[in-house]
């Protein structure tokens, strides 16, 4: 990737935190902790990897993402307002009545969303499924799954995670959002992963681990998974929870809480110096 190009990324990924934080001021609460982990991995696939047009989101040979750590719902959302998969202005009604941007993904009710998730543990069966269904297509699409560390504590993941290594489903990349938190408390308090990379082998995946906030590196991992062909592929990101609003940085608060207009500012500020 061009210097320039990646300079790119990380500005839309700046811009993509900015709708986020508005998105869930506006709501009055929200899950922002895990959706701002994640948005340098979100822009770099919608803006430059993934095979996506916002004009017909139902295309059967598309590549498909599943953030089956589904409460990054506002990261998502604010990902793909910007890449024109519907009107900016509905942002501004996340779970709300009659919204189409519940708090957690649901695919029947937005536009670009590929699996409905929420209970966490079982979004990486849905992107197993969807990269088998390729397979027997023939389409060469590819599927992206995201998954939590303290989701990770889930058994659904690692039987997910043999049958993948079972069925060498090379066209499927999972991204472990190592970010060290969960909802009340540190993952290691309540459930330690350890070396989840060594894990990940263990089961049979071809593992890479990256700076989850540096979009070269994340590219640059995307590409070289793209070379493996018969195992699935497990990116561990190294990230930090809330990244770009400073006070919240690295806390089991930032989870989900209220954005106050003046928690706002104090954000936009902290991204803007970024």
């Amino acid at each position: 990737m061009e210097q320039t190009r990646a300079h790119e990324l990380a500005v839309t990924a700046q811009r993509a935190r900015i709708l986020a934080m508005d998105m869930v001021h506006t709501a009055g609460s929200g899950h922002i902790g895990g959706s701002l982990s994640v948005m340098d991995l979100l822009t770099t696939l919608y803006f430059h990897t993934m095979r996506v047009d916002p004009k017909d989101p139902k295309d059967p040979d598309r590549d498909r993402l599943v953030l089956s750590k589904g409460h990054g719902g506002p990261g998502l959302y604010a990902i793909l307002a910007l890449k024109g998969f519907f009107d900016m202005k509905e942002i501004y009604t996340l779970n709300k009545p009659g919204t189409m941007l519940p708090s957690h993904c649901d695919r029947l009710l937005t536009p670009g969303i590929d699996m409905t998730t929420g209970s966490l543990g079982q979004g990486l069966s849905a992107a197993v499924g969807m990269a088998l269904a390729d397979r027997i297509d023939g389409n060469g699409a590819r599927v992206y799954c995201i998954i939590g560390d303290g989701e990770s504590q889930e058994g659904q993941i690692w039987e997910a995670g043999m049958y993948a290594a079972q069925m060498k489903l090379g066209s499927l990349t999972c991204f472990l959002d190592l970010n060290g938190q969960q909802i009340d408390a540190s993952v290691d308090e309540v459930n330690s992963l350890l070396d989840a990379g060594e894990k990940w082998r263990a089961f049979g995946w071809n593992v890479q681990e990256v700076n989850g906030h540096d979009v070269q590196a994340i590219y640059d991992a995307v590409e070289a998974a793209k070379t493996c062909t018969d195992k699935p592929n497990m990116i561990v990101m190294h990230t930090v929870k809330g990244k770009g609003w400073k006070r919240i940085e690295g806390t089991t608060m930032s989870h989900s809480l209220s954005v106050s207009a003046d928690d706002l500012a104090e954000a936009l500020n902290d991204i803007d110096k970024e």
